[in-house]
């Protein structure tokens, strides 16, 4: 049976970022996954990033392969701040970056993880199966679509979360309900309408919510100090979460979990503003109460505080409801070793070093953000972890080969 000291399961931006370091570093790993494959077959077609340019890079230990360069290399626009990302432009980034820095990806998915004697034997759906020292699992969303549970009974042919909605041109036509009130619903909600389809946008929120345009040219010193920039947008809050993301994993876990939720609340980035106000129809200050499959569609009853309910009939609903992260959704997690990890509400306790309370075994990407704060939910946290986790391992790997040497020698 093969044998590995280090392996990397997921290929999307951490995944990526972190093969890259301990490529550069020369460190033994595998890494396996379908390169981007959540961006490319995932979300839809059409869509913008949420992070602007310069918070939307991989990281490699030198820095010279940033999106800006993929970008005059394919010559895509791109600025900083003022243009948007398309989703387009970061997947074939993501796929021309793991070209040129992470040869070493392998085609695969994991279906299984369990641990023993101080090991863990991975098993792949190509039917084979190997060992490795540690592992690190770079999974991204795709597990974790939440889906309420008033929403949750409907059938296939009339409820779908906005993450399996690659193609909004099949709904042409349609009449759509898509609960939800942050980018994912907007974003995907003017998309439809685009594509033909007559969308009702459900907010339990009263208003729409969206970032402000950023202001083209310098800004002055006092607007620097006021509200600095960050890879969580202009603000002192921001720039504290991406500077400092070691010291969010020493507040009490109550005040971390009120700051996920609180904290970069649900709005859409300012180019959907006027893609959507004026011509989708939204439902503001409304909740699902009750969900209903019937002959021509869905029927939705919707609440108010005041305790009216209104009822809607479409063909299709799309909960556009984000992400939880929740271990219990891991499939390839074996349940002997799901058990072993320490979880608040589901979510892995990580060490300052990512790792669980299952030695060797590290999570990072949205995974993390319990321990390291909302940035860990973006692309932009993917150069503090690869740099942080490849020193880690590097000196782990310095440790037991220093500790091989010895007990050879006295063998």
């Amino acid at each position: 049976m093969h044998r590995t000291e280090i392996a990397i399961v997921g290929t999307g931006p951490y995944g990526l970022s972190l093969g890259a370091h301990l490529h550069a570093a020369g460190l033994p790993f595998r890494i396996i996954g379908r390169v981007m494959e959540t961006w490319r077959e995932q979300m839809p077609q059409g869509m913008l990033l949420k992070s602007d340019g310069f918070a939307s890079d991989l990281s490699d230990p030198h820095g010279v392969f940033k999106l800006h360069h993929y970008c005059e290399e394919q010559r895509v626009p791109y600025h900083a701040t003022c243009i948007p990302v398309k989703l387009s432009a970061f997947a074939g980034y993501g796929v021309e970056f793991q070209r040129r820095m992470v040869p070493e990806v392998e085609e695969a998915k994991l279906v299984r993880l369990e641990q023993g004697d101080g090991e863990f034997l991975l098993t792949l759906d190509t039917g084979e199966t190997f060992v490795a020292r540690k592992v690190v699992l770079a999974i991204g969303i795709s597990y974790y679509a939440r889906i309420p549970p008033i929403l949750s009974g409907l059938p296939a042919e009339g409820l779908c979360h906005s993450s399996q909605v690659p193609q909004p041109a099949v709904f042409a036509g349609k009449r759509l309900a898509v609960v939800g009130s942050g980018a994912s619903a907007i974003d995907l909600s003017a998309l439809l309408h685009e594509a033909g389809a007559q969308v009702t946008i459900v907010s339990r929120r009263n208003a729409l919510k969206f970032h402000d345009k950023p202001k083209p040219g310098e800004r002055s010193l006092w607007e620097k100090l006021r509200r600095p920039g960050s890879g969580l947008g202009p603000g002192w809050k921001g720039r504290l979460l991406t500077e400092f993301p070691h010291w969010y994993r020493l507040l009490p876990a109550s005040k971390r979990l009120e700051l996920l939720r609180r904290l970069l609340g649900p709005s859409g980035g300012w180019p959907m503003r006027e893609r959507v106000e004026g011509k989708v129809r939204v439902l503001p200050g409304v909740t699902p109460r009750a969900s209903e499959m019937r002959e021509n569609g869905v029927l939705l009853a919707l609440g108010r505080e005041n305790g009216t309910i209104e009822q809607l009939e479409v063909e299709h609903v799309i909960a556009a409801t984000g992400y939880q992260v929740d271990l219990r959704r891991l499939p390839f997690l074996a349940e002997e070793l799901r058990q072993q990890i320490r979880v608040v509400e589901q979510m892995p306790v990580l060490s300052s070093h990512f790792e669980s309370s299952v030695p060797g075994l590290y999570f990072v990407g949205i995974s993390s953000a319990l321990t390291f704060g909302p940035m860990m939910r973006f692309a932009y946290g993917a150069a503090y972890t690869a740099q942080r986790l490849k020193q880690h391992l590097q000196r782990r790997s310095q440790r037991r080969t220093v500790y091989d040497e010895q007990t050879a020698a006295v063998v």
